[in-house]
């Protein structure tokens, strides 16, 4: 999911100004992803969460291997096309992840989410530090096919292992599942998920061409501070789940919508290397707390539902954390490339707002 954020300087979008082009790769990964839910549905049906994941990491594989050979100068449509095969293989996963993850996302939901988003977080931490690190040393080519080594190793490993059978769950008429998840709390929560995700990957995938372009860093070390903003959101989920015994889940929340909105105020408007590390910092310490917390305060408006409910919404929020980065192509293309990190400030904002009134919709549904 990283992978178009951190792979823009190799393919030398830094230099350029085809912002268009650039979003383009976000909406290969929407398409993929959407493409993967049903394939996703019918594979573990059919031979279980095992065969769905191995396949995903094959997909994977197959996919970097193609991006490499469709490197610069070759037509972007390659690209693209290679692209959409990374968002299917990441769509796979997660549905085989939430299926995976059903009975303990039962008994904790807020922790499971924590320790989930943690790992996807130091997946993502990976991912750009290998591309800064190997940036002047690898072609365009070697990097992606040494990228397909890790899927493919993946598919190995999860091809022998052992996945615990799904929670089963009583089925339910769909008049009365269309009534919950249409209800305000619901749309609220999904509401949510949207913005907040595509603020966070409005930064992870436009972060490294706008430190270029706004202030002048050279390539490998945008990617470097990439991986910073990835370290701070993992590190940050980290840090949450150690507080979230000791102090009030309301002012934790309240604190990481704050530091969010200063980190996205700095990084619009900073024109030197510190301000945007501290900018960084703020906007994934901030980040970080933001989903975990609002999945915990709704998650028991609904016991009876599965995953299968959180990861319905999850895509919701996953598509509007794609389809953020695809509009800002066209939004740095007509206003420049400073408005890719004002959406972020406005999207944290209007995250702000939806919070408070999820809080006022909760409170009313429990004086009921």
């Amino acid at each position: 999911m990283a992978f178009p954020g951190a792979i823009l300087p190799v393919w030398g979008y830094h230099l350029s100004f085809d912002f268009i082009e650039v979003g383009r790769y976000f909406l290969a990964v929407i398409l993929g992803l959407l493409s993967a839910v049903k394939v996703g549905e019918m594979v573990t049906a059919r031979s279980g969460i095992r065969a769905c994941i191995t396949l995903g990491c094959i997909i994977a594989a197959m996919a970097f291997v193609a991006l490499g050979l469709a490197a610069p100068p070759v037509s972007w449509m390659w690209r693209f096309g290679g692209t959409l095969l990374v968002g299917m293989a990441a769509g796979m996963m997660n549905s085989a992840a939430f299926q995976s993850l059903s009975s303990a996302f039962e008994r904790d939901r807020a922790a499971v989410v924590n320790l989930a988003g943690a790992a996807f977080g130091i997946g993502c931490l990976t991912v750009a530090l290998l591309v800064s690190l190997t940036y002047y040393v690898y072609t365009a080519t070697s990097l992606l096919v040494l990228m397909a080594v890790i899927p493919g190793f993946a598919a190995v490993l999860f091809a022998r292992a052992n996945f615990a059978p799904p929670a089963q769950h009583a089925q339910r008429p769909l008049r009365a599942v269309w009534d919950e998840v249409k209800s305000p709390g619901a749309v609220l929560f999904s509401l949510i998920l949207f913005f907040q995700f595509g603020n966070e990957w409005s930064v992870a995938g436009w972060l490294a061409v706008f430190l270029v372009h706004q202030i002048g860093v050279r390539p490998d070390t945008a990617l470097g501070m990439l991986a910073f903003y990835w370290a701070a959101l993992f590190l940050g989920r980290v840090l949450t789940q150690a507080l979230l015994p000791a102090v009030g889940h309301s002012k934790l929340l309240l604190g990481s919508l704050l530091a969010a909105l200063l980190g996205a105020i700095i990084l619009s408007s900073t024109n030197n290397q510190f301000g945007a590390w501290m900018a960084i910092l703020f906007l994934g310490g901030g980040f970080a707390t933001i989903y975990p917390l609002v999945v915990e305060k709704i998650g028991h408006r609904f016991p009876d539902y599965h995953p299968g409910f959180f990861n319905g919404i999850l895509s919701f929020g996953i598509t509007g954390g794609l389809l953020a980065p695809w509009c800002l192509g066209h939004m740095a293309d007509w206003w420049g490339i400073r408005t890719v990190m004002l959406i972020p400030l406005l999207g944290t904002v209007m995250v702000f707002l939806l919070v408070v009134m999820l809080w006022i919709e909760t409170r009313l549904v429990a004086g009921e």
